[in-house]
């Protein structure tokens, strides 16, 4: 028998050969079109989370309203000066620390409104901040005397007289066990008292008293000790010589 290749095996061998070809080529095809349709898909959802990443505030101070020195003596200018700089301050530089490291975005109060979802630092940091700034506004130079007009009335409808509304916010002030606040908020039509530990506050959904806040006391022993020691029912009594119910009223009327 000839050595050389039989032609006609040639031509079977071909056909078998671009036969595979084809078979190969046609599967290839849809799995390319897998491939490039799921590389598509993650790009799309690149671009999505890039979208609806939340704009992270960045918060700071209020400045002050007055002098370190101007509510003296009822709260002297040392512990004001430690007070805003230090603590408050402390408590700023931290709560950005927080939300830029877990990428929280929306305003202070809608954060505190959810913080149950957010960490401790926010938590702290967040309360801290929102309530200092709030606390300096709520005090004046010119403070002092008893609140008019519909905060007038609205106090006496809903604790019977401007002496027994104090008597119970300086008790929540003074019975608040270790480091907290003193309240006064609005829900609906309805006034309140309470406290809160720590750096809670009445907007916060793990709060103890919720509410719009109208007034705040800090019974932290920072916000006193310089001055008052461990009397902290001294502090108490003299705060009433310096509120701002002219804030207190512009908050209640908002």
């Amino acid at each position: 028998m000839d050595n050389k290749q039989n032609p006609s095996n040639s031509r079977r061998a071909f056909v078998k050969t671009s036969a595979k070809a084809a078979i190969i080529s046609a599967a290839g095809m849809p799995l390319m079109g897998a491939l490039s349709s799921c590389e598509s898909k993650k790009e799309e959802k690149k671009e999505e989370a890039k979208e609806v990443k939340p704009q992270v505030e960045t918060f700071s101070q209020i400045a002050l309203p007055y002098a370190f020195d101007a509510l003296a003596p009822n709260i002297d200018a040392m512990t004001m000066e430690i007070h805003y700089g230090k603590h408050h301050a402390g408590y700023v530089k931290k709560l950005n620390a927080a939300v830029q490291k877990d990428q929280i975005g929306g305003s202070l109060e809608a954060i505190l409104a959810n913080v149950s979802q957010y960490s401790t630092a926010v938590r702290n940091n967040g309360g801290g901040h929102y309530n200092h700034n709030m606390f300096w506004q709520v005090m004046s130079p010119n403070g002092g005397g008893v609140p008019t007009g519909k905060l007038a009335a609205a106090i006496d409808q809903a604790f019977g007289s401007f002496e027994e509304f104090k008597a119970q916010f300086s008790k929540a002030a003074a019975t608040r066990f270790g480091s907290g606040w003193a309240w006064l908020v609005k829900n609906g039509t309805q006034l309140s008292i309470g406290s809160t530990p720590n750096q809670d506050n009445p907007l916060m959904d793990v709060a103890e008293i919720k509410g719009t806040p109208l007034l705040n006391l800090d019974v932290w022993e920072h916000a006193y000790y310089l001055n008052y020691q461990n009397m902290r029912g001294s502090y108490i009594e003299n705060f009433w010589k310096v509120v701002n119910w002219e804030e207190v009223s512009k908050r209640f009327e908002s």
